[in-house]
């Protein structure tokens, strides 16, 4: 339907309403799809007219569109449910339970089960997850409250729940213009014409002479009115939508942009322009983590109904973050860290910390020392500490070399994370920041120093503009710099009147910008344009203020003191940029600088009077306060972790408190050491870890100089660091000259294993393996092109619900039986390269195995499109990683295309293999992407204009042809390149391209390599063989810390048979590091882990000082290593 029509569809419903036509109002916003009624709807939920409320909402979603109408639907029937149960009417009660809930045991089968249940029970509030329900009136308006929370969170509800605001009657108004009009063309137009139908156009009858034409109104009773349409506005009874002009959020800060910006004109001047319906919403929308995918459309934008209707005719596409069902309340205080675990001392007074995005137990502090720590809360270790040095003095300004020698000692004001815990920052009381590179558990490597700001850096954060990831500071010049990660300075920002002494970059969306405060109170908002300021505002007290997010994005915070002492919490209603809420419970004066921090989008605390205070965000007055055993200063510096299941508080001993809750302390356990393992040997502990016993039954092999240690290239200084260091400590040294131990992996009692059901069938092998990227599931297609999928269940044994090798998990099918079955007409099965790629949150999966690739739904197995049919075949997909309508397809004839799904057209054609082509990989990084092919080369192209930047063949042994599949994977760090052939495992610098690391087959591992892969932090390799073997190696130094065996995981009739077993593939799990799968010839898929009691594989390598960064390093041999180090 076209826009003018679904105009005049509003026009309609505004003179039905005026009319009174209150049953077709409701039938046409139904039939329509348009307009989402939500006081409508708020009124048959209230009466309880269940059947209403269920065919209006048919009009909108079904219950299988996405996982939140699945929740709707799930709420209504629950509802529904318990209230016949309430009124003892069992016979209704099952009804509804096999009707209307059963569809919902396929996706909770647990939960069906709890529900069921529930009717041998007297009274349902005996059920402690129900005890505190109420009567029937209080539970509809609790449930009611949710259902709109998730309707407007629901794609399919964007852009309808607000209806445009028009004047009143304004179909009459345009019939009106209409008749002025044909009344003007009439040849002989009378004065006040008599209209009596609008059936035919309308014309004057020729009188005796022409008359001048005179304006046309409608007979009087036809024109009076009722009331103008209130119910529907966007000034109605409930909140204007992201569809409303006025709900852009940051348009409403930004009243007094200058219209001279392009961007301002078409983002953010609300106020004085028409904004697209795309733009508007952009800014209110919160993101939904961990990134919403629909198939692939992750950006709203104009052409996405058109997307829709391509992929379905009906019902959109648009991919959520499912909402877990629960019976029991959202949160309750248990859901806070309140206990104390234990207290880190650090030696110095400490001024900022900030937990890692991924690794939840990882600390990074900043002392008043310099000094900056990186802990390990689980073993209460620090991993690593940088004592403050300028590493470059000369590349400063000569007004900073001045004052650094004579002034005061350098202190740390601020430390963060980049999102993806690739790289830390840390801002410096006086001019500098210190970008450092995490690498490993123990590694934190320089990477970039930078003269920032003259005077202090009050504040570093990391944002990416423009899809790449860059520095954002502020500091006592009132100024705000954005950087690259080679220190070149993309953007200044000048407005401010005073120091500024915070930043908060932000994207709503696809909008990106920055919000700062200065010591003198102001606020102010920047897009990344250099245009200015779009924010000119104050905050509450006038000082110190600092400004949080939500974790969704959806709210905005800040705290702050003023200059008297008084201290203020407040939430900001963005669509005004006025305070919304301000939170109470301080005492009269603070006295300096508050801290705070938000939680599981629920929960806001503050450090002040020697205690953290915890508020609802829905609520102003404190939830509970802790004073953490005490010991904590006045004022403590806090921060939670990014699960909010651990809180880092600082004590007045210059320590650090870590407070969890219960799912914290289960954490801090799972990576707490053994203890009695320290008192042991290496050589010994190594050979308890293979073993499980006390009693060493396997002897672990030692390295020296060759077998499993790796060769090194030597060659370069990366481009991307001005120095890079390693620590020159004797206690470095010495580790360097520790032999290596390589645990072997002989019998199922040394690891963990589970066999996927129903997987094993000898003429389907594994040809694609991946973990869904919830950790709950793995995902198989197999040589015929049928994918399998296999769950695990949350309960008593696994109260995760994540991949375990400690529980068998289910071969997961949809009632309907249906299979995720690929194309293969006409295809050869046995010449067939399947392929496969998973969307952000598991609803969406493509896959191709010879024939057209297709797009199925992951919860009903359903096939949604097909598109790309051959010929070339595609034989390797990747998703763009910033805008989900692009596809990077690798083909069979050795091209590359780039897809547009949106538009259903291939952007561009890559050549520059010579044969198929076998991985593809994006560095957002580098703003590369990495293709590999079946002949041994490795290409680079701009993601920006897709030229070829750079070709490269991987070195291949003497006399071996330039054949087999190469595999490539980024680092976590976008920056290294794990590159896998069957004839080797090789490490690149993809900023240059360069090898730094290569280890060959040898030894026990002498069979070709199968396939390889990153572990989820990047801090091991898990490689397959032909022969069975699994190899787990140091990322980092590619030595090889353990083998695991085919014994260890295969029957002997496997290994023994006319055709031997052994992996295709391997899959590392999103989110446990020592956890991998393997998919087999004989189609079986296995998990495997190492025993509880060990935790890890084998044992960690001393750092090798070899290439990094693509800097020269030392020598092969252990012994040339060490000595080396010692003359430096």
């Amino acid at each position: 339907m076209s826009s003018l029509s679904r105009e005049l569809v509003f026009l309609i419903l505004q003179f039905l309403e005026e009319e009174k036509f209150k049953e077709s109002v409701h039938k046409l916003e139904q039939e329509s799809g348009f307009f989402f009624n939500m006081k409508y709807f708020e009124e048959k939920v209230h009466a309880g007219e269940w059947d209403e409320v269920e065919k209006y909402l048919s009009g909108f979603t079904k219950v299988d569109d996405n996982r939140y109408s699945m929740k709707i639907f799930f709420e209504i029937r629950k509802q529904k449910y318990l209230e016949a149960l309430d009124r003892q009417d069992k016979a209704k009660a099952v009804e509804i339970l096999v009707n209307d809930l059963k569809v919902f045991s396929t996706f909770n089968e647990d939960l069906y089960k709890e529900i069921t249940q529930l009717l041998t029970l007297g009274n349902f509030r005996e059920n402690e997850q129900l005890s505190k329900y109420g009567d029937t009136k209080t539970a509809r308006s609790i449930m009611l409250i949710e259902l709109k929370k998730l309707i407007e969170a629901n794609p399919l509800f964007r852009e309808k729940l607000g209806f445009p605001t028009l004047k009143s009657s304004r179909l009459r108004t345009l019939i009106n213009q209409s008749l002025n009009w044909q009344h003007q063309l009439c040849k002989n137009p009378r004065p006040n014409p008599d209209i009596k139908t609008l059936f035919n156009d309308h014309t004057c009858s020729p009188p005796n002479g022409a008359l001048a034409p005179t304006p046309v109104n409608l007979p009087t009773p036809a024109v009076a009115k009722p009331a103008a349409y209130t119910s529907l506005g966007a000034h109605g009874p409930f909140p204007p939508t992201a569809a409303a002009a006025n709900a852009n959020a940051l348009a409403g800060w930004m009243v007094n942009a200058a219209a001279s910006s392009s961007v301002q004109a078409a983002v953010v001047t609300a106020s004085s322009l028409p904004v697209p319906p795309n733009q508007v919403s952009i800014l209110k929308r919160p993101i939904t983590p961990p990134a919403t995918l629909g198939m692939m459309v992750e950006y709203p934008n104009a052409d996405h109904e058109q997307l829709m209707k391509r992929l379905r005719p009906v019902q959109s596409v648009e991919e959520v973050t499912y909402p877990t069902v629960h019976l029991q309340a959202s949160w309750s205080l248990d859901d806070l860290p309140r206990t104390v675990a234990f207290t880190l001392h650090q030696g110095s007074s400490i001024t900022s910390m900030d937990f890692h995005p991924s690794h939840q137990t990882l600390l990074l502090v900043g002392c008043n020392s310099g000094e900056i720590t990186l802990w390990e809360a689980g073993i209460r270790e620090k991993l690593c500490s940088k004592p403050f040095k300028i590493w470059e003095m000369q590349a400063c300004t000569l007004t900073f070399q001045a004052s650094a020698a004579k002034d005061a000692p350098f202190s740390v004001n601020r430390v963060t994370w980049s999102p993806d815990g690739s790289f830390c920052g840390a801002a410096f009381s006086k001019h500098l920041i210190h970008l450092y590179a995490y690498t490993g558990p123990n590694d934190l490597r320089q990477h970039l120093e930078i003269d920032a700001h003259s005077g202090g850096v009050n504040d570093i954060a990391f944002a990416h503009p423009n899809k790449q990831l860059c520095v954002v500071t502020c500091g006592d010049d009132k100024l705000i710099k954005v950087w690259d990660l080679t220190g070149r300075k993309l953007f200044n920002f000048e407005g401010h009147e005073a120091p500024v002494y915070s930043i908060c970059p932000h994207q709503k969306e696809n909008i990106q910008f920055i919000f700062s405060t200065a010591v003198d109170g102001k606020i102010k908002a920047w897009l990344y344009d250099n245009m200015g300021s779009r924010v000119d505002y104050d905050a509450p007290g006038h000082w110190c203020t600092t400004i949080l997010y939500s974790a969704d994005g959806g709210r905005l915070f800040s705290c702050g003191a003023g200059k008297d002492g008084d201290a203020h919490l407040v939430e900001w209603n963005e669509s005004e940029g006025a305070i919304k809420r301000t939170y109470t419970g301080f005492r009269k004066k603070c006295g300096g600088v508050l801290q705070f921090d938000t939680t599981q989008n629920h929960f806001l605390a503050v450090g002040e009077d020697s205690q953290i205070k915890f508020w609802d965000m829905d609520n102003i007055n404190v939830l509970t306060t802790t004073d953490a055993d005490g010991g904590i200063p006045s004022l403590p510096h806090l921060r939670f972790n990014k699960e909010g299941n651990l809180l880092a508080v600082t004590t007045t001993d210059n320590g650090i408190k870590i407070l969890a809750n219960a799912t914290g302390m289960r954490s801090l356990r799972t990576v707490e050491a053994p203890p009695f393992e320290a008192l042991r040997s290496p050589l010994e502990a190594a050979a308890i870890k293979a073993s499980g016993s006390a009693v060493p039954s396997v002897a672990p092999k030692v390295e020296r100089s060759s077998p499993v240690r790796p060769s090194l290239i030597l060659k370069g200084v990366d481009s991307m660091a001005r120095s890079v260091e390693k620590p020159r400590a004797l206690d470095d040294v010495n580790d360097k000259m520790k032999p290596l131990q390589l645990t072997e992996i002989m019998d199922p009692t040394h690891c963990r294993m589970v066999t996927m059901p129903d997987s094993a069938d000898a003429t389907n092998k594994v040809a694609r393996l991946l973990y869904t990227n919830s950790g709950v599931g793995i995902l198989a297609l197999g040589s015929n092109g049928i994918q399998k999928l296999w769950k695990w269940v949350r309960n008593e044994q696994n109260p995760s619900g994540k991949a375990t090798a400690s529980v068998v998990p289910q071969h997961w099918q949809p009632n309907s039986g249906l299979l995720m079955t690929n194309d293969i007409t006409g295809v050869n099965l046995e010449e067939a390269v399947p392929c496969i790629a998973l969307s952000k949150n598991d609803s969406y999966v493509m896959s191709a195995a010879g024939g057209k690739v297709s797009l199925f739904n992951m919860m009903t197995f359903k096939l949604m499109t097909t598109f790309m049919p051959p010929p070339p075949a595609s034989t390797f997909l990747v998703f763009h990683p910033q805008d989900n309508n692009i596809i990077a397809i690798g083909m069979e004839d050795s091209t590359i295309h780039i897809y547009n799904v949106r538009v259903d057209e291939v952007k561009s054609k890559l050549k520059g293999h010579q044969k198929r082509i076998t991985g593809l990989a994006f560095s957002t990084t580098l703003n590369i992407l990495v293709s590999s092919g079946a002949d041994a080369q490795l290409c680079t192209w701009s993601i920006d204009t897709w030229e070829k930047r750079k070709a490269v063949p991987i070195q291949l042994p003497a006399g071996k042809a330039p054949t087999g599949d190469t595999r490539v994977q980024f680092h976590s760090d976008q920056v290294r390149l794990l590159v896998a052939h069957e004839t080797q495992l090789a490490i690149y610098d993809a900023s240059k391209m360069e090898r730094i690391r290569q280890w060959v087959p040898q030894d026990a591992l002498s069979a070709p390599i199968s396939c390889a892969a990153y572990s989820c932090n990047s801090q091991l390799v898990f490689a397959s063989f032909i022969d069975g073997n699994v190899g787990v190696f140091d990322a980092d130094t590619l030595r090889l810390r353990c083998r695991v065996a085919p014994t260890a995981y295969l029957t002997q009739s496997a290994i023994n048979g006319s055709q031997a077993v052994s992996p295709v593939v391997v899959a590392a799990h999103p989110h446990e590091a020592n956890q991998f799968a393997v998919g087999l010839t004989d189609g079986s898929v296995k998990v495997i882990e190492p025993t509880e009691s060990d935790g890890k594989w084998g044992v960690s390598p001393p750092a090798d000082n070899g290439v990094l960064n693509g800097r020269t390093g030392s020598s092969s041999t252990a012994s040339n290593h060490a000595a080396d180090q010692i003359q430096r």
